[in-house]
């Protein structure tokens, strides 16, 4: 485009362009003057690396599970998992239950060729099937799992409200925590524990952060929710459990939450890795929020991946090359308004 054409394009679109000062992201100052452009491709890299298994990863942005051996998650999954390889992402699996009783959708999870064998890659498991594997003293299929796929570790969701609404879900015969800690005493793999869409309270937090635990992954309020997801099913009888859904925390109050935890256990904090997730909808928030915890923390998203995955391998590459451009010009442009009364509100 010559320089005539643009100008008289920039005076077509002029009022349009007109940005409401309310709109103003109060988390940043702008600070134009002290850097370079980034250089094409050139990525932002997490001041404090995540060290998952034997993978050590400095990209800010988690593939955070999602499908799980249904309807066109093979086809899914391949492009999440070559997304990955291309832009040096760490990926959850969908969840694995599918593979504990029959191997008809193996295929479907053989993540490890197209990923690359330098990037964290973890099977997802929920706690009623650990629960389950404990009690019948099975726990060793979790190994050949791993072992089968290649993986590096173990995502234990935890999911009561979802499995409550669910007419066909597991009820959990015991505490969730008393789980993780069974499973985490013999276990010779690395486990992150997440929530499904809901978040978890401080005294949550506090247990899970006492554990020795690879990471933590949020799954708060806000992103996508399966109590509510089970609520809207069709023909669900339990559907007036639904106001279930608004139970929860955001990501920011758990990030506020964890600071403080931290700050109080000291030496007695085993977990102190971060994937935040749930309602992530852009890379500012991303970076404000790895930015704002006071530990070693990367950013995941989910349903925005999905719905780019779903279209094309170059829509969700195209999705995903906006992200990381974006974090590396706020990282150059941008800081943390440490004086944003927003932490205070949030």
């Amino acid at each position: 485009m010559s320089s005539f054409s643009r100008k008289s394009e920039h005076l077509e679109l002029a009022r349009k362009a007109q940005v409401d000062s309310c709109r103003r992201d109060k988390r940043f100052n702008y600070e134009p003057l002290f850097a370079a452009h980034p250089l094409p491709n050139q990525p932002y890299n997490v001041t404090k690396p995540l060290l998952l298994g034997s993978k050590k990863i400095s990209s800010p942005l988690w593939i955070s599970s999602m499908t799980g051996g249904g309807r066109d998650s093979d086809k899914i999954n391949n492009r999440l998992a070559h997304a990955a390889n291309r832009f040096g992402l760490g990926m959850g699996m969908g969840s694995c239950r599918s593979l504990l009783n029959s191997t008809e959708r193996l295929e479907d999870f053989q993540l490890r060729p197209i990923l690359g064998s330098e990037l964290p890659l973890f099977i997802n498991l929920g706690v009623a099937q650990i629960e389950q594997l404990l009690a019948s003293g099975k726990t060793n299929r979790i190994n050949w799992l791993i072992e089968t796929l290649d993986a590096d570790g173990l995502i234990i969701h935890i999911n009561p409200l979802q499995e409550a609404l669910q007419p066909e879900g597991d009820r959990f015969t015991r505490p969730a925590i008393e789980t993780i800690s069974e499973l985490l005493a013999s276990a010779n793999y690395p486990i992150i524990v997440k929530e499904v869409g809901q978040g978890f309270g401080p005294k949550s937090l506090t247990a899970l952060i006492e554990l020795p635990l690879a990471a933590l992954e949020f799954g708060a309020l806000g992103g996508t929710n399966f109590t509510r997801l089970e609520g809207i099913r069709p023909y669900n009888h339990k559907k007036s459990l639904q106001d279930l859904e608004t139970v929860g925390h955001s990501a920011t109050e758990m990030v506020l939450q964890i600071n403080q935890i931290l700050d109080t256990l000291g030496n007695r904090a085993k977990c102190s890795q971060f994937i935040i997730s749930g309602g992530i909808d852009s890379f500012r928030s991303g970076y404000y929020l790895i930015n704002t915890l006071n530990s070693p923390a990367i950013y995941g998203q989910a349903a925005a991946i999905l719905e780019h995955a779903a279209i094309s391998q170059e829509s969700l590459d195209l999705y995903i090359q906006t992200e990381l451009e974006g974090l590396a010009l706020l990282n150059a442009f941008c800081s943390i308004n440490m004086n944003s009364r927003e932490r205070e509100q949030l």
